[in-house]
């Protein structure tokens, strides 16, 4: 953590204020120095050859001395490179942000980069008693929190080769997908393969079958029944060759990309357990109910080891998006879905509280009785996660680990009827 943020910087400590507009190769800054009204501006190549002695001028020319440095960015190549000073104090502004402060007094709605950096440094000098710094957790926490997202990534790009398997077999091979059950295998690849096409399936020996799906560990005589019948009585769904070519060509590729991500996230998973065990906060989210070893990991990097971070449980369930937001206008209110939220974080709590369902009897209750009440699945889910997400706040801020009977124990104290909801319909 950046030692200069334990004393909360006020903008009378900064020697000057810094707002840089991200590119891709090349990023403009716009700098104030405290206490005076003239701006200076500049252009910064992505190289870390030019970004350290720029970043040293700073140094020297401020004697060392706090500068506020705002950010269109949370995350990046330049995030990480001025986050290893310790006398930047970087304020990560939100992309909206900077766009709805541009829209409020530029009416004609021009973007430039001299102009976003001007903006952003007005965000900064006038406004900074509403900005929060970037204070960055532990290496392990950090580094745990991007593995588990870069695997969640890495899952939905297997998925959605999955995905495109199937459909792809659909318009020329489905009776591929009836002899094999799961198109991620091993076994789907293989046999892809070897029989990419009906025709050339139905070619093969039963005796060459038999020993392709026993060395696929298929040892049950049912099944390789199934599979030999299947190759002697299947019709082709479609003879004309430009599908079938192209449906050859188009399964094989997803099949071998489904392999080349099935070790990476193997090797994923192995790194993430290793962190989250030896993690300080370990004991604190090893036992929630449902969790597993995918989403334990997530919830830990999301919270972190730094208590001030959060003041509020609804701090926690307004930033990750569970909480909702409500619209007045005159005497129309409405409530609606957060959209302006870390996504991955959202959908962290959200899949956290469908997966509790399994082994949290007040979490089934609470899905039965609104369930009963006619509200839909999701939007339970979610009341669900933002009831969670104050449990899991207050274990992790006096750091003690959640305990369902406990729990339970205390909401039939309460009188609360998810505490026994679960025995009065098995009492009717």
């Amino acid at each position: 953590m950046n030692p200069a943020l334990n004393n909360d910087p006020k903008p009378n400590d900064y020697a000057a204020f810094l707002a840089i507009d991200w590119a891709d190769q090349q990023h403009v800054w716009s700098l104030q120095v405290a206490n005076q009204t003239k701006k200076e501006a500049g252009t910064l190549e992505q190289k870390p050859e030019i970004i350290g002695p720029w970043v040293a001028k700073l140094r020297e020319r401020f004697a060392g001395q706090l500068i506020a440095v705002a950010v269109e960015q949370s995350r990046g190549a330049l995030i990480h490179a001025l986050l290893s000073y310790d006398f930047l104090v970087i304020y990560p502004l939100h992309p909206m942000t900077v766009a709805r402060f541009r829209e409020a007094f530029k009416a004609s709605g021009a973007k430039s980069d001299p102009l976003d950096t001007d903006q952003i440094l007005q965000i900064l000098t006038k406004h900074l008693d509403l900005l929060r710094p970037l204070n960055p957790d532990t290496p392990e926490t950090r580094l745990l929190g991007r593995l588990s997202q870069d695997r969640r990534k890495t899952v939905d790009l297997r998925t959605s080769h999955i995905e495109g398997l199937s459909a792809c077999l659909k318009e020329y091979f489905p009776q591929a997908l009836e002899a094999f059950s799961n198109p991620a295998s091993r076994l789907a690849a293989d046999f892809l393969e070897k029989w990419p096409t009906l025709e050339v399936f139905q070619q093969a020996k039963p005796a060459t079958l038999k020993r392709f799906l026993y060395k696929h560990n298929v040892r049950s005589p049912k099944r390789i029944k199934e599979v030999l019948e299947l190759a002697k009585m299947a019709q082709p769904l479609t003879s004309d060759p430009a599908i079938v070519e192209s449906g050859r060509r188009l399964a094989q590729m997803h099949a071998q990309a489904i392999q080349t991500l099935n070790p990476v996230i193997a090797d994923y998973d192995s790194r993430i357990e290793e962190l989250f065990h030896s993690h300080s906060e370990f004991s604190l989210f090893n036992d929630l109910p449902g969790a597993g070893p995918a989403m334990a990991p997530r919830l830990l990097a999301f919270f972190g080891t730094d208590r001030s971070r959060y003041a509020k449980a609804n701090n926690v369930q307004s930033f990750c998006g569970i909480a909702p937001v409500t619209r007045s206008s005159g005497a129309t209110r409405g409530i609606y879905m957060r959209r302006a939220c870390p996504k991955f974080a959202r959908q962290t709590f959200h899949e956290f509280a469908r997966l509790s369902l399994a082994r949290s009897q007040w979490a089934r209750n609470y899905v039965d009785y609104y369930k009963a009440k006619g509200k839909k699945f999701h939007a339970i889910i979610r009341a669900l996660a933002f009831k969670w997400i104050r449990i899991l706040f207050h274990c992790w801020k006096t750091r003690t680990p959640y305990n369902e009977e406990h729990y339970l124990a205390t909401l039939k104290k309460r009188g609360s009827i998810f505490a026994t909801f679960h025995l009065q319909k098995t009492s009717q």
